[in-house]
Parts: structure tokens; C-alpha cells; sequence
């Protein structure tokens, strides 16, 4: 698996013009006689050459009716490629899109409304994160695919050193447990200060949210009670380490910091081990994963799920059929195959025992039962570009008054969202 950024962090920029001339009315009618041509979009790295080799024959297989034409697509602009696509009459059949750009694709008016089909696609099973996402004022217009999620990645060593037998399971068992590891040169934990994705999970352990719907309009939300709760158990945690306040996990990259082996714990996608191992060879069988804790220890912690959706175009020549393929993507074959074949968790809550053989994909998917999105606003985009949440965490982290930064990112966040 080649690592790339979870889907649905990609920053888009939409113009109000390919919007306004959104292809808004019903597809034509399916094709008459021979195989239909349905074109399907997969982004670069989401799933491996042999995986898609094998659904292409295996779905053919099943629908004589149906070739399948399989196009890579580059994240690098794909959200002008697919806003614009969105808005012709020549729209692939299926596209993958980022889990959290469902809402500014399903503003477009150019994304079909497949509520209608969510009980035959066990929709009641879906996780949260990826369902909560493709679902825009009620109606579902992404279909969840796959999910990644960030866990504790932990240098068993130095645990086994410091006399901690067993990962934390609650926050104040965390707490606990990083303080006695942040002795002499090890640090307990290496946390940057603007990972504002895990910071993201703290707030919803407490209830509060980033931004909130107010009637038709969003506000943010970082100055509630709940989500200064959220940024106060993230400054205790980030003070029992060395990272810094004023930059996120790619500055510098965490992997290398943690290589170095004198850090016993970071927050990332499980995948993130293989790059510290390539780094460091010598770590490779001493690193363990874990849930992030939530407040009690019959529940972990609340996470932001990435991944990915399948859309239909409203424009698609042959709609059901790309139904089929969406369907089949979605279904429990291609999903138990998928997982085991990336390491991804499922998009069903029941498939998890399909990857519980891998300690890092099982721990993941024990998160991802508390998964979340970012707000389901069409310009959370917007809010990411300029990113007020990260200079927010920064002050708080630097000694300002946690209640008046949080004011003011809340005031910029509703600025954004009702531009």
C-alpha cells in the first residue's frame, strides 16, 4: 500500500460558475443491445493494479451485459476535474471522491440522490464517519467505500521498560501512562501542535463539534464548553513530549522523529509503521498499536475517519448500471477482499472480524466504530485552505487565553462557511 493522504483532507477549489451550470436533470435512458460501457474514475494508489484486475474480471464475469472501463485519476486537481465533469454531459458512470467532498459535489445539483438504495446496500451497518458524510440534507449521495483512521502507534520497548504492561484504555489512564514514560530521554508521547485531526476526536469525546448548523447556517463551535474540554486534554497530552507547538505532523515528519527510537508513542494511521520501519530497521516487531482512549474503557475514542465514496453521476449514460458497480464495490466480496488486500477497515461495522488478524488494521477498525467527519458543510474546503483551527491550537499551546482564541477561530470558521 502506497501511503497517500486520506481522502476527504484534499482541499478543493470550485468555482461558482462550474456550479451554477451543474447538470441538475435525469440521465438518459440505459443503452439498447450489447454491453454497455460504464466508466469508472478510481483515484491513484487508492486500491493496487491486481485488486482492480480482479474486480474487473470478476465483475464482468457476472454481468455479461456490462464492460467495465477503469480510468486512474491524479489527486492533484481532481476537484476541478470532477466539478467540471459533474457539470457536462459526458460524466464518467462512477467516480471515487473524498469522503468529506460529498457536500460540495452534491451542491453542484450533479451527483444522484441514491437514498432510495441504501437498505439494499445494508446502509444501517455503514460506518458513521464514512455514511454521515455522503449524506447532505437527508438524502445519500455517497456510497462508502473504504476508511482509514489514525491509532496510537507505541515502541513496545519502551513501554516494557518504564514497567507499562498494558496500552491505556481510558484518557486518564493515557495521561497516566505517558507521564511515566516521558523520563530522562524518551518522551512519552510525540504530538505536534496542530494535529488538528486528533484534536477534532477530543472535542467529540466531549460533545461538542468544529462548526454546528444553526437553522440554514453554520457557525463554529470551538468556543463551546465541550470543545475547550476537547483542547485542554489535548494541551495536558501534548505537554508530556517535545513536539512542537507551532507545526503539524509533516513538520517535521513525525515516522523520522519517532525512527530515532526514543519516542514511545505517535497518533497516526497504522501505515505509518511500515514507513518508521523502513527508516529504522531496527524497530520493525517493536511497534504495537492501540485505540486512541475515550473517556471510559469500554469506548474508544472518537476519531476523524478518511477515506473514500462512490458517486454517481446525474450525467451517467447508463445509470443503473453503474449502480451494479457501485454496489458491488460496496458489497461484502469486494470489501473483504479490498481490506485484507490494503489494510483498510471495511465499510460495514459487522466486516470488521475480516481484518482482525492484522494488530494495526484491528485496532483501527475499533476506532472507526466512533469515526466522524469534518463538518458536512460545501465550504469545509474553504475552512481547511486557510485553517484557522491549527493557529488556534498554537496560541492556546503558546500561553493565550484558550477561551478568546477559540472565539476568535469560531468567528473566522463562520466567516468562511457563509462566504
Amino acid at each position: 500500500m502506497k501511503t497517500r493522504p486520506l481522502a476527504g483532507s484534499v482541499a478543493l477549489a470550485v468555482t461558482v460558475a462550474l456550479a451554477a451550470t451543474a447538470c441538475g436533470g435525469p440521465a438518459g435512458p440505459e443503452a439498447a443491445g450489447g454491453p454497455r460501457k460504464v466508466t469508472v474514475w478510481i483515484m491513484k494508489d487508492s486500491v493496487t493494479d491486481a485488486f482492480l484486475a480482479r474486480f474487473r474480471t470478476g465483475f464482468e464475469a457476472e454481468h455479461e451485459d456490462i464492460d467495465l472501463d477503469i480510468q486512474i485519476q491524479e489527486w492533484d486537481g481532481i476537484g476541478e476535474k470532477v466539478t467540471a465533469a459533474l457539470a457536462s454531459k459526458d460524466a464518467p458512470d462512477v467516480i471515487e471522491v473524498g469522503n468529506t467532498q460529498v457536500a460540495q459535489y452534491a451542491a453542484s445539483g450533479g451527483v444522484r440522490d441514491l437514498s432510495d438504495r441504501t437498505a439494499e446496500l445494508n446502509g444501517a451497518d455503514w460506518l458513521p464517519g464514512l455514511a454521515e458524510p455522503g449524506r447532505v440534507d437527508g438524502r445519500q449521495y455517497g456510497i462508502p467505500w473504504y476508511a482509514a483512521n489514525r491509532v496510537v502507534i507505541y515502541h513496545k520497548d519502551l513501554f516494557a521498560r518504564a514497567g507499562v504492561t498494558a496500552p491505556p484504555k481510558t484518557q486518564a489512564e493515557w495521561l497516566a501512562v505517558t507521564a511515566k514514560l516521558n523520563k530522562g530521554r524518551t518522551q512519552g508521547i510525540y504530538l505536534p501542535g496542530q494535529n488538528w485531526y486528533t484534536l477534532s476526536g477530543f472535542v467529540w469525546d466531549e460533545g461538542g463539534d468544529l462548526a454546528v448548523k444553526d437553522g440554514t447556517a453554520w457557525k463554529g463551535a470551538l468556543d463551546t464548553p465541550q470543545a475547550l474540554a476537547g483542547m485542554d486534554f489535548y494541551r495536558r497530552l501534548q505537554a508530556l513530549g517535545k513536539g512542537p507547538k507551532d507545526s503539524d505532523e509533516a513538520k517535521p515528519p513525525q515516522a523520522e522523529v519517532f525512527a530515532k527510537g526514543e519516542v514511545a508513542q505517535i497518533i497516526a494511521v497504522p501505515g505509518g509503521a511500515k514507513i518508521v520501519e523502513e527508516i529504522n530497521p531496527a524497530l520493525k516487531g517493536k511497534l504495537g498499536f492501540f485505540p486512541v482512549p475515550g473517556k471510559t474503557a469500554g469506548k474508544p475514542g472518537a476519531v476523524f475517519t478518511g477515506g473514500s465514496d462512490l458517486i454517481v453521476p446525474e450525467a451517467s449514460t447508463h445509470p443503473e448500471a453503474a449502480y451494479e458497480v457501485v454496489k458491488a464495490l460496496a458489497g461484502e466480496k469486494w470489501q473483504t477482499d479490498m481490506a485484507r488486500t490494503m489494510s483498510y477497515v471495511p465499510n460495514r461495522t459487522s466486516l470488521a472480524r475480516v481484518i482482525q488478524d492484522d494488530a494495526g488494521t484491528a485496532a483501527m477498525a475499533a476506532g472507526a466504530a466512533q469515526g466522524r467527519a469534518t463538518p458536512n458543510s460545501p465550504q469545509w474546503a474553504a475552512v481547511e485552505a486557510t485553517n484557522p483551527i491549527k493557529q488556534y491550537m498554537t496560541a492556546v499551546l503558546t500561553g493565550t487565553d484558550p477561551a478568546r482564541a477559540a472565539a476568535t477561530a469560531s468567528q473566522s470558521i463562520t466567516r468562511t462557511l457563509g462566504s
